[in-house]
């Protein structure tokens, strides 16, 4: 029997990255391209299909008998139902872009083209490759630049009515609060993306007058999350205090998506989880304060498991979106 293989994307705002990927999680070969800048469609379906016919001529190279099963994509603002691409405000395309119609146009050899959110995305890849494997209920949350999620019920993605359902990162956390990066005040977001825990530790430096903090030199472009953590794990005490705060900021969220889908373990992935138990002991802490008994543990404990993500940083959007492959052979 040959080697099933299929085809990751995931669409960024400047870069595409795109390889392939075998079927136990494993990226063969791997490159990217530049997302355009032009929002010309047609320019960028002919280099997409350019750079994997490349990919898959290496791959044949090493393996004639491998077989590409098809294509995944995760994408901002993307429609699985209707495989299109839908207002996203970090790239350049305008409107409504059927992307999938496009690319099964151009590559009408390839049996499946499917794509998804970068966040369900991530969800599927845990399902199919990480830690999931074997749970038909849980969530992830991927923190980053924003916050976004992929739910996982009865082991299919939650897709709502539209395709657009979980957007846990929206969640309404404190009314009137930050301003979020899509123009709605108080979303979880704006307090536990990469850039929240940044806002959360100026604020707490201005709150304190902190001057003698490990963070009170950088300004407010030139700190990042990870040097939150770095100072935290020296015992700065605004840097803990953030990641105090960051973690019953989380909680909140984490307790309503425990109330709405009952699963059996919440995944957590991205840059700001490289804090460890900096962050994940305060959240866990929070938790027991939020959750109603039914969800709770004899000792107080959450029932549903709070766990890293165990998809490689570095391979996880293409990983998480050529999982999307797998999931269209079950059917």
């Amino acid at each position: 029997m040959s080697k099933q293989i299929s085809l990751g994307i995931d669409i960024g705002g400047t870069n595409t990255a795109i390889g392939t990927v075998a079927q136990d999680g494993t990226v063969i070969n791997k490159t990217s391209i530049p997302t355009p800048k032009d929002g010309n469609v047609e320019a960028y379906v002919a280099s997409i299909k350019s750079t994997i016919n490349e990919l898959v001529s290496a791959l044949k190279a090493l393996d004639p008998d491998a077989e590409v099963l098809g294509i995944g994509i995760g994408a901002p603002n993307a429609n699985y139902h209707k495989g299109t691409i839908e207002h996203a405000p970090n790239l350049a395309f305008k409107g409504v872009v059927p992307l999938v119609a496009k690319l099964k146009e151009a590559m009408p050899e390839m049996k499946y083209i499917s794509l998804t959110n970068d966040a369900n995305a991530a969800a599927l890849g845990e399902m199919i490759y990480g830690g999931g494997r074997g749970m038909k209920d849980f969530v992830m949350y991927t923190l980053g630049t924003g916050v976004g999620s992929g739910i996982i019920c009865n082991g299919d993605l939650l897709y709502g009515h539209d395709g657009f359902a979980g957007e846990c990162g929206h969640t309404m956390l404190v009314p009137g609060g930050r301003m979020c990066g899509c123009g709605v005040q108080g979303h979880l977001e704006a307090y536990c993306s990469a850039g929240g825990i940044k806002r959360t530790a100026f604020e707490l430096l201005a709150h304190y007058n902190a001057t003698d903090s490990l963070l009170a030199d950088k300004s407010y472009n030139e700190l990042e999350a990870k040097d939150v953590s770095i100072a935290a794990s020296k015992g700065d005490k605004i840097a803990l205090e953030t990641f105090k705060l960051t973690g019953d900021y989380l909680a909140r969220g984490i307790a309503d998506s425990i109330h709405h889908t009952a699963p059996e373990a919440v995944f957590l992935f991205g840059g700001p989880t490289a804090a460890g138990d900096l962050l994940m002991n305060p959240l866990k802490e929070a938790l027991t304060k939020y959750l109603l008994p039914t969800f709770k543990n004899a000792d107080g404990t959450p029932k549903a498991k709070i766990l890293i993500s165990q998809l490689k940083a570095g391979d996880a959007a293409i990983v998480g979106a050529s999982a999307l492959v797998w999931k269209e052979l079950e059917k």
